[in-house]
């Protein structure tokens, strides 16, 4: 018996493949982060559980996307194989985003939040704008994910759970290189948008 959904699989099995293989490779790119070298110097951990918080809200957040796909129909997103593909988009450039911000950091890169005195404030390529376009990378590839399932209830949660755990980790984050870098920290903020340009 054919059960009611909102994805836009269905018919078609190239959109199943797409979104499969997509998810694929995006797991494959953060998992790949934990290869990349770290700065030898000691390092100040100022996390606040933030960490934690990301990764639940992130992966509770796409349980709830995948179940109201599949369990509330009535909540699709009209013309969902074109949002379909539009999200997808979304992925690929997020992931893209998040790894140009990771390479620019280079050796100062790193998942938790820490801090050191001798690290310089970063603001070239995508830091030149935006104060944290890995986060903004992140947050675009799930919206994506949440787009290309193709309901409203999944986009939501997928706005506002993450949203919210990476509101957090932001202000923990920024208050750890005030405290470590000072002022030169404190122009660079004044100077640069948080995750979207002339908006967030």
């Amino acid at each position: 018996m054919n059960v009611p959904s909102s994805l836009p699989f269905g018919g078609w099995p190239l959109y199943g493949s797409v979104f499969w293989v997509t998810f694929a490779l995006w797991q494959l790119a953060e998992m790949g982060m934990s290869a990349l070298p770290r700065a030898a110097s000691p390092s100040t951990r100022q996390d606040r559980g933030s960490l934690g918080l990301v990764f639940l809200s992130l992966w509770l957040a796409l349980w709830i996307d995948f179940a109201s796909a599949l369990l509330l129909p009535s909540a699709a997103m009209p013309a969902a194989r074109t949002v379909f593909w539009i999200g997808i988009g979304c992925v690929l450039a997020g992931t893209g985003l998040r790894w140009s911000a990771i390479w620019t950091l280079g050796r100062y890169f790193t998942v938790a939040v820490a801090t050191q005195a001798s690290q310089p404030v970063i603001d070239v390529g995508p830091y030149r704008y935006i104060r944290h376009p890995s986060y903004a990378g992140l947050l675009l590839a799930l919206v994506g994910f949440a787009l290309a399932l193709g309901n409203w209830v999944g986009l939501l949660a997928m706005l506002l759970l993450p949203g919210s755990a990476f509101a957090y980790r932001i202000a923990v984050e920024e208050a750890a290189l005030l405290s470590t870098l000072g002022e030169s920290y404190a122009h660079y903020m004044r100077r640069t948008w948080r995750l979207i340009p002339y908006l967030i």
